[in-house]
């Protein structure tokens, strides 16, 4: 019998995924919640069978189909995804990178090279506690939950979504959902009708999580974060897949 474990991010914008996974009751399955670099890992280590997985993670699991119609993407700013700084971008020379996805990284050294034109150092960033010390120069590469406790704290603040369709004139996808090829059908088409029920209820899943408190959450869900993986957003991910190898040809998965 199929053991129908899924790893899922542990954020706000995969609210609606969970919600739908968990209260549709087309799908039986045990959930991994955790950053997205984790849910590779647990995909490559056989831990998961079906994954939302970063984008720059896909082309290095061989094992890994893209499914569903749904994804974590963007056509406008996405808010959780952002450089601060109080230095302005072009004279940025140092680059904190959030260790949590390398896709975001990745997209901030494509970004910085073809748009911003600018070759800063680029450092790993797990110990959060240096964006607290900044220094002049430095600018800081923040994804998820946490950029909202940091808004306002900095001069300038640039949204990587909205940079690239700025560039691109395409949207941006962070996330999609692969399986490996043994995962039966019926249990593929049982997660796309659970993602269709959590998406098509995002007030439910932000008042059954907790989200209620935060103002953002609504808007954040409906506006910022884009949950279907159109043409537009196939065309985006090769797209970056193909700048993505200029810069990390050897990047590892997450």
């Amino acid at each position: 019998m199929f053991p129908g474990r899924i790893a899922a991010v542990s954020y706000l914008n995969t609210v609606p995924f969970i919600y739908g996974i968990e209260h549709a009751r087309t799908l039986h399955a045990d959930l991994l919640l955790s950053p997205p670099s984790a849910n590779v890992e647990a995909f490559a280590n056989g831990r998961a069978d079906i994954a939302l997985i970063p984008s720059a993670a896909v082309p290095l699991l061989e094992d890994a189909q893209i499914i569903t119609q749904y994804c974590l993407g963007a056509h406008n700013p996405v808010r959780t995804v952002v450089i601060m700084s109080d230095t302005p971008i072009e004279n940025i020379s140092k680059l904190y990178l959030d260790a949590h996805s390398r896709t975001s990284a990745l997209l901030s050294k494509i970004l910085c090279a073809e748009l911003w034109n600018i070759a800063p150092e680029y450092v790993h960033m797990d110990d959060y506690s240096v964006v607290d010390q900044a220094q002049h120069g430095d600018g800081f590469l923040l994804i998820g939950d946490k950029v909202f406790d940091y808004e306002g704290r900095f001069a300038y603040k640039y949204d990587l979504a909205e940079a690239w369709i700025n560039m691109t004139g395409l949207p941006f996808v962070f996330a999609v959902w692969v399986a490996r090829p043994n995962v039966p059908h019926e249990v593929i088409s049982g997660l796309e009708k659970a993602l269709e029920y959590g998406v098509a209820h995002i007030p439910e899943s932000i008042s059954w999580y907790g989200h209620s408190g935060k103002p953002y959450a609504l808007d954040y869900l409906t506006n910022n974060i884009d949950f279907i993986f159109d043409k537009q957003k196939h065309k985006a991910i090769s797209l970056y897949w193909e700048k993505g190898m200029k810069f990390m040809p050897r990047v590892n998965p997450g």
